[in-house]
């Protein structure tokens, strides 16, 4: 009797297997995907439609219908770490971008993506991908660190942090932005806005081998809405007057859609003010009429954004790509809280540029929407870029095309920029080696999501699954639900707070006294982290 039962269980657990085996053997057979990856820089956490915001976004909305709103997705707080992650898999110390636009002889802060990693446009360039990209680099301007060196095999690249978005002309200082195609040096064409130009690049780019069959990775490195804030009229005059009650009424108005659209949960509260911010009732007539129009400038920055997005769709679709294309859309950072051009240390960009009223908006205007919208930006978070607090790190991302099976869904499962290369590689089927061009390299950090996506399981990553970041003497350790943030000016190991994310988003309740095991255990992995990225070493 048992042995007639083992028999028939054998032979079900072999015909299983078998089928399993045909699956992913089929699985394999199939055209490989390819993989759009769209980065917007310095987008708020509410800002655009689907996340409840205020600013119609129809063809980001339309990719969010088809895939996953991620509300728990966590960049770096900074531009060149988020992308030295995002591109490697990998902590930006190890990628070599310990602190932004700072180059030392010491480990991790090489100031240019290092040996010790590789790029996703390298590793998919095995699987026979053409690899292409659009817009901001960022991460190393000599000719051996350049997008064409590092994997990509057509790139237009603004290779500094910033750029004038209608001209050359430098947004950091004085004289001519930098930029590169395919490794060479080349200039900006006057007139030619940003965000339309890059468009038209990766499209042009994907273009030049559409019929040949082979999937692409094409990564759209969008530099809008970051400061300047240009646009053209057409764009920012569909917001006028929409912001002419204040940031502090905005950011109210934020918190509540947010709540409305099922980003965040039903009273959640908003935390303080950055201690930066001015009460908008405090400012004058003047001062109020400008701040509403930096918002509207913002805002139609934005709209330009959404309407790239769907130029690049529509061609997707024309060419009958758009079917076998998994798209990604995040923002790299938290919104951004600088005002360069007030600055004393940048007095020079104002040779160039000025931010009287009106000139606003145009190619030689210099505005940024500073910290008291950066705070509407990133509510429901403490504070907004830079910083290691949810307002810095926590940001939108989208998942979105046919290897993704869950549709119109809000998830709030915490994941970071690190899970984007596994999954890009578990979709290319594409094995992550040991060594890389006769030298050793760092193994990811990150897990693939790419069950998740399928909906194979119901977690991407286990609850004692630890994440870890420095930048700049901002730092994070997180842990399930739990967090230590630190940044305090001079940073000191015991300045960590402890925070529990899940009932407190904007990291108000200090829980140091109340769970000092928890604390402890945190710190401990702050110890292991500081230690393998050698920053005791500084």
């Amino acid at each position: 009797m048992h042995s007639n039962v083992d028999m028939k269980l054998s032979s079900l657990l072999l015909i299983m297997f078998l089928l399993l085996s045909t699956c992913r053997q089929m699985e394999k057979e199939k055209p490989l995907p390819n993989i759009v990856l769209i980065v917007a820089d310095d987008l708020g956490y509410g800002d655009i439609s689907c996340y409840g915001g205020d600013i119609e976004t129809l063809n980001i909305d339309a990719l969010a219908k088809q895939g996953i709103r991620f509300t728990r997705f966590h960049a770096a707080p900074m531009c060149s770490p988020t992308r030295a992650m995002l591109l490697t898999g990998n902590d930006n110390h190890i990628a070599g971008i310990g602190v932004q636009g700072r180059r030392l002889d010491d480990f991790g802060y090489e100031g240019h993506l290092t040996d010790r990693v590789v790029t996703i446009p390298e590793m998919l360039v095995q699987a026979d991908y053409h690899t292409y990209m659009a817009g901001k680099w960022h991460l190393g301007r000599n000719p051996e660190h350049d997008p064409h060196q590092k994997g990509f095999e057509r790139s237009f690249a603004l290779l500094a942090g910033a750029g004038n978005h209608y001209s050359a002309q430098n947004a950091l200082g004085g004289g001519k932005a930098k930029y590169s195609e395919d490794g060479d040096s080349t200039s900006w064409s006057p007139g030619d806005y940003s965000t339309d130009f890059y468009t038209n690049k990766l499209i042009s780019y994907i273009d030049e081998n559409i019929e040949d069959g082979k999937p692409f990775f094409a990564f759209a490195a969008y530099t809008s809405p970051h400061w300047p804030l240009q646009v053209d009229e057409k764009h920012w005059k569909k917001f006028v007057g929409r912001y002419d009650e204040g940031y502090e009424e905005l950011r109210e108005k934020r918190l509540e859609s947010l709540i409305n659209a099922g980003i965040i949960p039903e009273n959640t509260p908003l935390p303080d003010l950055h201690p930066s911010v001015k009460p908008w009732d405090s400012l004058s007539m003047e001062e109020q009429r400008k701040e509403a129009r930096k918002m509207e400038l913002y805002a139609g920055m934005v709209d330009n954004l959404d309407i790239n997005i769907g130029r690049l769709i529509t061609y997707l679709k024309d060419k009958g790509a758009y079917e076998n294309t998994l798209f990604v859309f995040l923002s790299d950072n938290g919104a951004a809280h600088r005002d360069f051009i007030n600055a004393p240390y940048y007095k020079v960009l104002r040779e160039y540029y000025n931010d009287e009223y009106e000139n606003m908006g145009k190619e030689n205007s210099y505005i940024s929407y500073g910290p008291q919208w950066a705070e509407a930006g990133s509510a429901p978070f403490r504070y907004f870029k830079d910083y290691a607090t949810e307002g810095g790190m926590n940001t939108t991302m989208i998942i979105s095309g046919p290897q993704v099976s869950r549709k119109n869904e809000i998830r709030h499962e915490f994941t970071t920029l690190v899970d984007l290369a596994p999954t890009f590689y578990d979709l290319a089927h594409v094995s992550y080696p040991e060594e890389h061009n006769g030298k050793s390299i760092y193994p990811l950090r990150g897990e693939s999501m790419l069950n998740f996506l399928r909906k194979e399981v119901d977690e991407i990553h286990t609850p004692d699954y630890v994440f870890a970041l420095e930048h700049a003497g901002n730092a994070m350790v997180r842990r399930g639900d739990w967090k230590i943030t630190n940044h305090i000016k001079p940073f000191y190991r015991d300045s960590f707070r402890l925070y529990h994310v899940l009932e407190d988003l904007g990291e108000q309740i200090d829980l140091r006294a109340k769970y000092p095991d928890i604390y402890q255990e945190l710190l401990a992995e702050w110890d292991q982290y500081a230690e393998e990225i050698q920053l005791k070493k500084r």
